[in-house]
């Protein structure tokens, strides 16, 4: 049987729309049939940049994007601040929703956005691609074996960026009308979770932001920290700045073995990840170098990380509209966990870096 072909529009024309449009280009499930911006000129100019489908239809709103009969599902590339109203819209028009993150202001607010997707029966996901890169499953394998990895102890994550001084003043994710998050809720929330994913979501008991956060003139975060800790002993920690060098780490030890990761977010190449991962590692006689040295293994694949999201959405899409199944629950609960971390990193900075209880 042929794949249903799911419908994308693609509401407002921020940078990371392009990625994504690409990706919905190279999904074989999967075709762009609309862009909406709030001006008509700037969405001609973004369809014709990104090589549209000469029959994608422009609009010069956001709601014209909603009114389309033909649209299947939304992409909502927006500021923060305007998710809660767009992705519930979206939700009561009966488009399914895959939203950037982070994917609200709070879990309170993205509360409101599942309940609209769950009453409306639409599929909802976020935009962390590198979920969806094959390196990810392998690795899961090895977390979860435990004749060479153990028990989890520890988690370390760090993403960080040396932002240039136009994004550092201009840039949306430094205004607090528009992502009052700043650096946690975009370099963070990949921290975040990362963090989640290596302790299979399990959420912690506490978590406490680390002191010495940066923030800019108007009270953004630009550089931040927390340490994350479960009832059986396990502790993470987490770094996120637009002030430092790129550089996105993932660390996750056992009591057997040890996973070591240097770009999880975006793979160094478009078509292979390497991860490396070591069982039982100890200094040689003379300690002078280790045996056995860590191995390293590399996963290919024919589709970027972005092309393979837009391909599982489209999978679940097709699901609800051509078999009748319900929307998949995974994704939206993974999203909430995250938020809910997040919140809990912030509410630790403004009580004074006081340890803040996670609730549920």
């Amino acid at each position: 049987m042929a794949e249903t072909i799911i419908r994308f529009g693609i509401i407002g024309c921020a940078e990371i729309a392009r990625k994504v449009s690409r990706a919905i280009a190279l999904a074989s499930n999967a075709t762009v049939t609309a862009i909406g911006s709030r001006s008509l000129d700037k969405a001609t100019r973004f369809a014709s940049a990104n090589n549209f489908p000469p029959d994608a239809k422009i609009y010069g709103s956001y709601e014209a994007v909603l009114d389309d009969p033909d649209v299947d599902a939304v992409y909502l590339p927006l500021p923060t601040s305007l998710h809660i109203h767009w992705a519930v819209l979206a939700a009561q028009k009966k488009k399914h929703v895959l939203l950037g993150k982070p994917v609200a202001l709070s879990a309170v607010e993205f509360d409101t956005i599942i309940e609209a997707c769950e009453s409306n029966g639409v599929q909802f996901m976020d935009g962390t691609m590198w979920m969806h890169h094959p390196r990810t499953a392998k690795m899961r394998e090895f977390l979860s074996d435990k004749q060479h990895f153990g028990q989890l102890k520890s988690v370390h994550s760090c993403f960080t960026f040396g932002a240039d001084r136009d994004f550092l003043v201009n840039d949306i994710r430094v205004k607090p009308d528009l992502d009052a998050h700043g650096a946690l809720g975009d370099s963070g929330w990949y921290c975040i979770r990362s963090i989640l994913w290596a302790v299979d979501y399990e959420l912690p008991k506490t978590v406490i932001a680390l002191r010495g956060p940066v923030f800019n003139e108007v009270g953004v975060i630009l550089s931040c920290g927390a340490s994350l800790s479960w009832e059986d002993g396990k502790v993470a920690t987490f770094h996120c700045s637009f002030l430092s060098n790129l550089t996105m780490d993932v660390t996750a030890v056992g009591t057997k073995g040890t996973l070591h990761l240097h770009d999880f977010i975006i793979p160094f190449e478009e078509k292979e990840a390497s991860f490396s991962a070591g069982s039982e590692l100890a200094f040689n006689e003379l300690v002078t170098g280790w045996v056995p040295l860590p191995s390293k293994h590399t996963i290919r694949t024919d589709l970027p990380q972005e092309a393979l999201m837009v391909r599982e959405f489209s999978r679940l899409v097709e699901n609800i509209k051509a078999k009748g199944l319900n929307p998949e629950k995974k994704w939206p609960t993974i999203s909430r966990k995250t938020q809910l971390l997040l919140d809990a990193v912030k509410a630790s900075i403004e009580r004074g870096f006081e340890t803040v209880e996670v609730g549920n």
